[in-house]
Parts: structure tokens; sequence; C-alpha cells
């Protein structure tokens, strides 16, 4: 084997590791936001939860006159 060929497969060997590398990254942070989406949706449903008892007509009026 010449040099030119194993610095030529080193170099392939780095970027294949840059490329795995750039993909776990991508895969956490797409589980981080699933998991940030699944908290706002949750959140959500729990404000609506709250707002269910609120008689009928409460916060569709408001004065904002000076």
């Amino acid at each position: 084997m010449d040099t030119s060929a194993i610095a030529s497969a080193a170099v392939g060997l780095q970027a294949s590791q840059l490329q795995m590398a750039a993909a776990a990254k991508m895969v956490k942070m797409g589980a981080e936001q699933e998991a940030n989406i699944a908290k706002m949706v949750e959140a959500a449903a729990d404000n609506a939860n709250r707002l269910a008892n609120v008689a009928a007509g409460v916060g569709t009026a408001l004065d904002i006159t000076a």
C-alpha cells in the first residue's frame, strides 16, 4: 500500500466519523424536540382543563380605554 492510499483512507474515515457524529447529534436534537413538543401539548391541555369551569363569556370583552 502506498502512502497516498493510506492517507486517502484516513481522510475518508475521518469524514465518515464526522458524518456519524452529526447524524447522532441530529437524532438527539430530534428526540429533545419531540419531548419539548409533548410537554407543550400537555401544558396546553392542562390550561384548557383549568378554563373548562369558567363561566361562559368570561374574557370575551376587554375595555382598554384610558
